[in-house]
């Protein structure tokens, strides 16, 4: 395919108008006082992926960094694809990232309605209106004869096109066929002469379609559009100024500039987004569920990693470090940093990105009820018909913050302790030191000398150690063991001090006693 780039300097003050915002000066079409309108366009044949919900964010940072509006549109022309559930899915996920759009099917807006399904009248009056001018015309052609091109170019070694047999169909003749009611679609005409156009990442690039591609299908048999059509004339009546997009549109951007043109009207500013690549370079399958949003919904990932780590592995950013909250991230947003290479998404990471941010939640009061009631559901689920003290709850997570990479860890067998006591027989005690019953009965006359003070951890610690001076028989790590074993049934895990913090005097005194008692 014939292609031409443009170095940046050549566009640099378009961008720079683009970009740096002032009420009535930024590039595009429909560029208002009150900003750009962006739009993010998913199909609901499937489920929200990571590479859509790294677009979606682009272009909602992009709109609120510059006052605009984020649209959401959904684009089910293709009828026959459709999963049951996908459209409430998509925006319900756009919800829980905290990327709701401004306007949608859901939420309606004074340019819709936001489905393709619902818009056809739309596309048939552009389809009507390119057939008048001439740019595109009705073609007849069976499946079955289109079939054969493929298979005879694929036969010869040559990508699959259209040979434009109908566009030479005169015009009586198209009528005959129509009056026939012969089953037929409407061509667009791809003449040579593509524009070039400046793309606010990839620079002054234009790509000569014509000369490589048949005439596309803009309007198909069941009178629905095809993904070109739909997109310029939808882009065009919401007043959609900015089209960013996934770089696998790059190619087709100068076909749609081709039906602008033939409509008559003014093309919004297009940046076209690098791909977002696992780190070995391959693409991301979706048919791996580990790629699909829902995935880390239902593990427990908070949506401020999943955002962080989609903006940390790309650029557009003048910073790139862990922990950005989407205040920040639009904060530091600026288009011009957006480079051509493809983004390297270390998922491996993901767990560090979410251990920050769930600190930044329960170290934030409001944030950490909300955790707290979270947390407290996943124990009574895991766990039956027990239900901790919310203050219990509280207590594990200020003292586990820092240390688990997400609330679900917290209810893993590991963590049982906190929320089921343990049976441990004497006899087990025993085994480790045969002063199992005074170590026990020590801790116990510590604790309640401890119940009304505002003891640290640490400063627990330093008086377990002191303890161990009463002691004969027992080194001091086994009696460690001894009573991680008596509070929570393992002998590993955090240390004994941070035990009693977690389950607190009242709990770690009877448990103590049933220890001695058994």
């Amino acid at each position: 395919m014939m292609s031409c780039s443009v170095s940046r300097g050549c566009w640099a003050p378009a961008l720079r108008a683009a970009v740096r915002w002032r009420p009535g000066l930024g590039a595009g079409l429909y560029c208002t006082e009150s900003g750009p309108r962006v739009r993010f366009a998913p199909s609901p044949t499937g489920f929200l992926h990571l590479g859509g919900l790294r677009s979606a964010l682009y272009n909602y940072i992009f709109a609120k960094k510059y006052g605009g509006r984020f649209v959401m549109r959904i684009e089910d022309t293709d009828q026959s694809r459709l999963v049951p559930g996908a459209e409430t899915s998509l925006e319900d996920l756009l919800e829980w990232a905290g990327i709701p759009p401004d306007e949608s099917p859901r939420r309606g807006g004074p340019l819709g309605p936001y489905r393709q399904s619902e818009r056809l009248e739309l596309y048939r009056l552009a389809a009507d209106t390119l057939i008048e001018r001439g740019a595109a015309y009705h073609c007849f052609c069976s499946p079955q004869r289109l079939q054969l091109l493929k298979k005879e170019a694929l036969r010869s070694g040559e990508t699959p096109r259209y040979d434009n047999r109908c566009r030479h169909l005169t015009p009586g003749r198209v009528e005959e066929k129509l009056a026939q009611g012969q089953p037929h679609v409407i061509r667009f005409r791809l003449d040579q002469g593509a524009t070039s156009f400046e793309d606010l990442v990839y620079g002054g690039t234009c790509h000569e379609v014509g000369s490589v591609e048949g005439d596309p299908v803009v309007l198909k048999a069941d009178g629905f559009p095809t993904y070109h059509l739909a997109n310029v004339v939808d882009d065009h009546h919401m007043r959609i100024s900015h089209v960013l997009r996934g770089t696998e549109w790059l190619v087709s951007t100068s076909k749609h500039l081709l039906l602008y043109r033939a409509l008559g009207w003014r093309p919004p500013t297009f940046a076209h987004l690098p791909l977002l690549l696992n780190p070995d370079g391959s693409k991301l399958s979706k048919r791996r569920g580990d790629v699909f949003v829902q995935h880390f919904v239902e593990r427990g990932y908070l949506p401020e990693a999943l955002l962080d780590i989609v903006t940390h592995c790309g650029s557009g950013f003048t910073e790139a470090w862990m922990g950005r909250t989407l205040p920040e991230l639009i904060s530091e947003f600026d288009i011009t940093r957006i480079t051509t290479h493809s983004a390297l998404l270390d998922l491996d990471k993901l767990p560090d990105f979410n251990r920050i941010h769930l600190l930044h939640r329960i170290q934030d009061a409001s944030w950490r009820q909300a955790l707290v009631g979270e947390l407290a559901a996943l124990v009574g689920k895991v766990y039956g018909q027990h239900h901790p003290s919310l203050e219990h709850v509280e207590r594990v997570l200020l003292l586990r913050k820092g240390h688990v990479t997400r609330l679900h860890e917290l209810v893993s067998p590991s963590y049982a302790y906190l929320w089921v006591r343990p049976q441990v027989p004497h006899q087990q005690l025993d085994r480790l030191s045969p002063e199992s019953e005074k170590i026990c009965r020590l801790v116990m006359d510590l604790v309640r000398g401890q119940q009304h003070s505002t003891v640290s951890t640490q400063e627990l610690g330093c008086e377990l150690r002191g303890l161990h001076t009463q002691v004969k028989d027992t080194k001091y790590s086994v009696m460690m063991t001894l009573l991680r074993l008596a509070l929570s049934g393992q002998q590993q895990g955090p240390s004994v001090a941070e035990m009693i913090m977690s389950l607190g005097f009242e709990e770690v005194c009877e448990r103590l006693e049933r220890a001695v008692a058994h």
